[in-house]
């Protein structure tokens, strides 16, 4: 998902792109590969695995299973693997369709609705949250955020204003920015940014929100020099931000850096995002065809695995996957459409020009455009795609 799922950490709370939950997927033999292990070898998986362990044993401890819940949430978002989602999800069932439910636990639930796209429930749950308490700047931003990733932003922007006074400035500065920058409006929100950066606002977490906010509506203006400013502050706060990572690889390959893009991901091969992005570097670089042919072969089988599970949480990556990497325009016009249909952010408009031009697929484009003039989006690569398809 984009920036936004970094706006709920801020807010407790981490949001995470899935899909919608599809009934169990079944398997139709004792040899099929069902599920990878990344917890091996890592410290907080290995906490989370102990911590599930705990909850089995008192399945209705609610301090407990708030834990686990975020705690998968966590490493959903970290690791790109939704099947966490479900972790988190049975972590609170207990409680999921209580009608006393509690607020902590109806916030988390509203964070795994957005994870899996049921962005209808989702609100309904951060509107009864605000109903009763309108103050929470969690729900808040909570509700800010899944209206933005809806491409919603003037309602996105209306609940960060009411954000002010209860949140901090460089959060209320933050919450603004995205669907400001995306609605005619990105000039003002990069230089709210700024300030807030220069006043030296906020821990170490919000700064690096704010200065990744900061790079990439720099990118979308084409000021490369300041968006690279940004990124590389970023992570040197952190390194290992997934979302970082991922969108200073795009950065890097939009500008032809493939091997830059292959030091920086060379070791993220768990995340399918960021192996994407390592496969992506890989295909330019000669010397990395070997791990190019390894890699691509792992994909394809993490996206049928998927398909297999009914989860179709990485629509937006399968597309890439299928239109640059092999050379499936009609598979990545069809994976580009459904994405749109569900979320609407500058990488979900892209994937959707780039994969409807190489399909020739014109209503698709005609859409993208009716978007672009109807939200004065800024984005100079978006502009040039279009332009290139006229």
């Amino acid at each position: 998902m984009a920036r936004w799922a970094c706006a709920l950490t801020i807010a407790v709370v981490v949001l995470l792109a899935g899909e919608s939950s599809a009934k169990p997927y079944v398997p139709g033999g004792d040899g099929v590969v069902l599920e990878r292990l990344p917890e091996k070898g890592d410290p907080s998986l290995i906490q989370l695995k102990r911590m599930r362990a705990a909850l089995a044993a008192n399945p209705r401890d609610l301090q407990i299973a708030v834990a686990v819940a975020r705690r998968a949430l966590e490493a959903a978002r970290t690791l790109g693997d939704p099947r966490f989602l479900g972790q988190a999800q049975a972590a609170l069932s207990p409680w999921w369709d209580a009608t006393d439910i509690p607020r902590t636990v109806l916030l988390l639930r509203a964070s795994l609705k957005q994870s899996q796209h049921d962005f209808e429930g989702s609100l309904a749950d951060l509107d009864r949250l605000l109903t009763s308490d309108p103050m929470s700047a969690q729900a808040r931003l909570a509700r800010a955020t899944v209206l933005a990733v809806r491409g919603r932003h003037g309602e996105a922007r209306r609940d960060c204003e009411e954000l002010r006074g209860h949140a901090a400035p460089i959060v209320v500065a933050g919450c603004d920015a995205g669907p400001a920058s995306l609605s005619g409006d990105a000039n003002h929100a990069y230089a709210a940014l700024v300030v807030e950066l220069t006043h030296g606002s906020g821990n170490d977490e919000l700064r690096e929100w704010v200065l990744t906010l900061a790079a990439e509506i720099a990118a979308r203006q084409g000021t490369f020099d300041a968006a690279e400013r940004h990124f590389l502050a970023a992570l040197a706060l952190d390194p290992r931000d997934p979302y970082l990572k991922g969108a200073y690889a795009d950065f890097l390959l939009d500008r032809s850096r493939p091997a830059e893009v292959h030091s920086l991901l060379r070791d993220e091969t768990k995340n399918d995002g960021l192996l994407l992005r390592l496969a992506l570097a890989e295909q330019r670089l000669p010397e990395a065809h070997e791990a190019f042919v390894a890699h691509r072969a792992d994909l394809a089988e993490r996206f049928e695995a998927a398909r297999r599970r009914g989860d179709r949480t990485h629509r937006r990556e399968e597309a890439r996957f299928r239109l640059a990497i092999e050379s499936d325009a009609g598979a990545a016009r069809k994976l580009a459409r459904d994405n749109w249909a569900v979320q609407r952010e500058p990488a979900d408009l892209r994937i959707l020009i780039e994969a409807a031009r190489a399909a020739g697929d014109q209503d698709a484009l005609r859409i993208a455009a009716d978007w672009i003039a109807a939200t004065r989006l800024e984005d100079a690569a978006i502009a040039a795609l279009m332009q290139a398809s006229r």
